[in-house]
């Protein structure tokens, strides 16, 4: 996926940035096709899989930073290449953007060898679907021709509190893909100073009362610092609707509240659609073993299309 977004943070921060991208994979590789990596002087972010390509494929962006080639297409045989243990090849696709550059919103189609002076029909075909039937192209090399879908998020990710546990599972879950995080607390200073690229920060009084404005196809993470707060975020998630809801907690206070909002008016189905606990208390206690587990329970969710119906213990 094109990351529009963190391109255009880092064209802002940085300047000139080169953008690595895995445009073709054979046999086995560190990183699929679509991974993406940026390199800007003194710096980068993301990831092509480490190793020696990735570092072969730095110096080279390096390079490009300051001379006169603004895209490089390489292919890199891992084994005999570079000597990695991978046994595959992989394609690369290096590029250098400059602050002001326009965006594609929707795709990024370019020729990227000699052979795709001209665009292909079958180029033509896909650009078609994609700007006619909304049809989302998975990252592809056709006949000379580099095609990215405009990364969007597909999981809105609401995230109530930010205590050690809320600091925790966001520093986990904010360089992942396609997600939109919006993180809630009562006060500005209940957050750290630095808020990840890509979460929205969301100080309110009374948090409960944005649960009216949460889309219904967020998934809630509530863990506050108050019983109280987290059982009226739950009545209120759950009379809303959502794509899923995990709460904090032991068992006790899962049957405590299951107890509670029955007795606010929610059905035996409504309730279970709140998983309660949520993480694994195998890993301990620890906010970040606490962040690890919830985190895992996301994305293994992620398959059943959000954390709805999931217990864990």
């Amino acid at each position: 996926m094109f990351e529009r977004a963190e391109l255009l943070a880092a064209l802002a921060a940085h300047g000139r940035v080169v953008r690595i991208v895995v445009a073709e994979v054979k046999g086995s590789a560190p990183r699929e096709t679509g991974a993406a990596m940026l390199v800007w002087q003194g710096g980068q972010s993301g990831t092509i899989g480490g190793g020696a390509l990735e570092h072969l494929a730095t110096l080279r962006a390096q390079e490009m930073l300051e001379g006169a080639a603004a895209r490089r297409f390489e292919r890199w045989p891992l084994g005999p290449g570079i000597g990695q243990c991978c046994g595959g090849a992989v394609t690369l696709v290096s590029e250098r953007f400059e602050p002001g550059d326009m965006l594609p919103e929707d795709v990024v189609v370019r020729p990227v060898t000699e052979d795709g002076a001209v665009m292909p029909l079958s180029v033509h075909r896909l650009l078609a679907a994609v700007r006619g039937q909304g049809v989302v192209p998975a990252p592809q090399l056709v006949q000379g021709w580099f095609i990215e879908p405009v990364a969007r998020p597909a999981r809105l990710i609401w995230i109530w509190g930010a205590g050690h546990v809320g600091r925790a599972l966001v520093s986990v879950l904010a360089p992942l893909p396609d997600l939109a995080i919006t993180w809630i607390d009562t006060a500005t200073e209940r957050f750290p100073e630095t808020i990840p690229a890509g979460v929205t920060m969301l100080p309110a009084v009374d948090p409960a009362l944005l649960v009216a404005h949460a889309p219904h196809a967020a998934e809630h993470v509530v863990l506050t610092y108050s019983h109280a707060l987290d059982l009226e975020l739950c009545h209120r998630i759950l009379a809303r609707g959502s794509r899923g809801l995990g709460v904090i907690g032991s068992q006790t206070k899962a049957a405590r509240f299951r107890a509670r909002l029955a007795d606010l008016g929610h059905s035996v189905t409504e309730i279970q659609h709140m998983t309660c606990p949520i993480g694994d208390k195998s890993l301990g206690k620890h906010p970040q073993a606490i962040a690890l587990g919830i985190a895992a329970a996301m994305l293994k969710a992620a398959e059943r299309g959000g954390l709805r119906g999931e217990r864990t213990a």
